[in-house]
């Protein structure tokens, strides 16, 4: 393996994202951003998070190998704190700036606070020392658009601090059109076309020496071109179902917090929702997504799916029928009712 390039989080400014942190992402894919979310909050949910999962060393954390939180953190969460950072604005802002779109025009598609645990033992689907790939096939039915037109933008929020546990997200920038490593299609990967799923890099490797000797070869340079994300405690890396990255090993005993999110452009339906639809929230005996639902703000409902203000959906009659299911938690229709 070669020694990778350290890449530490360039600062937001007090209103969000900044220019060249955008253009940064537009160009090569990638951004680390520090400062863009508030401290205390990621604080206070970094200290949930710690009390629901398994501590790293422990039996149970040691049978765990994947991805996710087993629903703990899933949006909508019981965690007041959870939600909010899912929503923030200052994120929400962020990635539509990303984008080049207004704020109301994105939807949520995936909100996953998870741990990673550092251990030694491996096999073909660990994510200890996962292979480089991109994301795409599991999120969207297509291949990804042009790099000009994104319709996405995937991001990680770090909880932990990689001098402590590790476990950096490698990746690879785009340099220009012409890059080899960006050039259409994207196949060369465990999982996509013909090549059966394998997330263990070791594995992953070692198939594509057996079975495609050219792909490897490929392969290899991505290895050599990897730059590793230095996270600290609510440092954002914004990057894209595209972008080739990979989940580097942990420190032995030790736990990375994360939380995985993904938003869409509102048109783009071939990107799928990754957890169940948030109606099925709606089944909680405690009615606890119903009362976030109504007290939320046009722009939190708006980004989960809801109809915005003005849009076809409402008339006088739709718009009664929601006022009457959420309005004994304190729904109010006024920015609605303006707008029919």
């Amino acid at each position: 393996m070669n020694d990778a390039c350290s890449v530490l989080a360039s600062p937001a400014s007090k209103e969000g994202i900044t220019p060249a942190q955008i253009e940064a992402w537009r160009r090569e894919g990638v951004v680390l951003v520090s400062e863009l979310l508030p401290a205390s909050l990621i604080e206070s949910l970094r200290c949930l998070a710690e009390l629901e999962f398994p501590a790293p060393g422990s039996k149970a954390a040691l049978e765990v190998r994947d991805f996710g939180s087993g629903g703990r953190f899933v949006f909508p969460s019981k965690h007041a704190e959870f939600n909010r950072v899912t929503l923030h604005d200052k994120l929400i802002k962020a990635v539509a700036a990303l984008l080049d779109i207004e704020p109301m025009a994105l939807r949520l598609t995936q909100s996953d606070l998870w741990p990673k645990y550092g251990h030694t033992t491996q096999d073909a689907r660990d994510n200890q020392d996962q292979r480089i790939h991109m994301d795409y096939p599991n999120h969207m039915l297509v291949h990804p658009p042009s790099w000009h037109s994104p319709a996405a933008v995937e991001l990680i929020i770090y909880f932990s601090d990689a001098r402590d546990c590790a476990g950096e997200t490698g990746f690879v920038t785009r340099r220009s059109d012409e890059d080899p490593a960006y050039q259409l299609p994207y196949r060369h990967s465990p999982g996509m076309g013909k090549h059966p799923f394998i997330n263990d890099r070791l594995a992953a490797e070692h198939y594509f020496r057996e079975q495609a000797p050219e792909v490897a070869a490929f392969r290899a340079g991505l290895y050599e071109r990897e730059q590793i994300a230095d996270f600290r405690p609510g440092d954002v890396l914004f990057y894209r179902h595209d972008v080739w990255h990979r989940g580097r090993p942990l420190t032995s005993g030790s736990m990375r917090l994360a939380q995985n999110l993904s938003f869409r452009r509102a048109d783009a339906d071939w990107i799928s929702l990754l957890h169940p639809g948030w109606s099925w929230s709606m089944y909680h005996p405690e009615q606890r997504f119903e009362r976030w639902l109504a007290s939320a703000s046009v722009l939190e409902r708006t980004v989960l799916g809801f109809p915005a203000p003005g849009h076809p959906y409402w008339t006088r009659e739709t718009l009664a029928g929601v006022t009457a299911r959420y309005a004994p938690f304190g729904f109010d229709p006024a920015p609605y009712e303006q707008a029919i």
